[in-house]
């Protein structure tokens, strides 16, 4: 009898962690869409610089033409393949696409509110809307308890300090540049190179995405259901986010303006610490099948 219930057991424990976790239809068609979209722009606004962002100053366009590279080199396709493995059913595939979806809201924020009104406009706003709501319906639909399972066991400490304390770092260095402007009386100094009222990054990321990425890290310290379907993503975008900042001083060279080369090395360091934090994560999603046997058990007993 004991046998017979523990195969029982192992058999629903091995059925649980091996039954696909999909993204929902609705959401994948419409991260396909902000794929496409991003594509188009990102290829428009490479191949018509002038006419896209001639009214901006060299310090903005050639940031604005580093994103697009990233975009159409590195997020577009990525965002279309783990759109579909999601699709089919991949775990760490379906916990990536909101790392990307988050990063085409915040790059496509700074477009439509910084980049001067012009023939791509409508499609910077179509790309920002449709980002935000694939990624949030993403998310509230994900299974959040199945997703838990797939953890189970896992001791993620490591990952959830190494959020808070890079999200931390990122905050300390804008801080640096805002508050002696504050205290000195003048213009945001990185906001007058963009020409523009206040710097969106600063805005975004201090507002927004960092605080989002420390709660990430609180909730995967405290093993909640939202920090695991979550950690994947915040990794992703911090990942994305530092493409432009190593691609814009190649941009700038080959124009011939200021490259400013020296944010290369500590930019790079981040983004491999954080890539191999990802890899590892995504490694193994499951380690301890006893912990797993009893969420399935737990599971159980509430179906009755």
């Amino acid at each position: 009898m004991i046998r017979r219930n523990s195969s029982a057991v192992n058999s629903r424990v091995s059925s649980s962690l091996s039954e696909p976790i999909t993204l929902p239809a609705l959401w994948a068609w419409l991260a396909f869409l902000v794929a496409l979209l991003a594509g188009v722009a990102s290829v428009v606004g490479l191949l018509v610089a002038g006419r896209i962002y001639g009214k901006e100053t060299v310090t903005l366009a050639d940031a604005a033409t580093a994103q697009d590279i990233v975009t159409l080199l590195v997020v577009v396709p990525l965002l279309g393949l783990l759109s579909l493995r999601a699709r089919r059913g991949s775990l760490a595939a379906l916990l990536c696409v909101p790392g990307i979806l988050a990063f085409t809201t915040y790059n496509y924020a700074i477009y439509a509110f910084s980049i001067h009104f012009g023939p791509l406009f409508l499609v910077w706003v179509a790309v920002l809307g449709l980002s935000i709501f694939a990624l949030v319906g993403g998310l509230a639909t994900a299974d959040m308890s199945a997703i838990t399972r797939r953890f189970a066991g896992r001791t993620m400490t490591v990952t959830a300090v190494f959020l808070i304390v890079v999200a931390g770092l990122f905050a300390l260095l804008w801080l640096s540049e805002i508050v002696p402007d504050l205290l000195a009386g003048k213009p945001s100094h990185s906001a007058n190179d963009w020409k523009v009222p206040t710097n969106p990054v600063h805005v975004l990321d201090l507002a927004f995405f960092l605080p989002a990425v420390i709660t990430t890290g609180v909730l995967l310290r405290r093993r909640h259901p939202l920090g695991y379907a979550t950690v994947a993503g915040q990794l992703v975008w911090l990942a994305l986010t530092c493409l432009p900042i190593l691609i814009t001083p190649l941009v700038a060279a080959g124009r011939g303006h200021n490259a400013g080369w020296s944010v290369t090395i500590p930019i790079g360091i981040f983004l491999a610490a954080i890539l191999a934090v990802l890899v590892q994560l995504l490694r193994r999603p499951v380690v301890s099948r006893k912990i797993a046997a009893g969420a399935a058990r737990q599971k159980e007993q509430a179906e009755r």
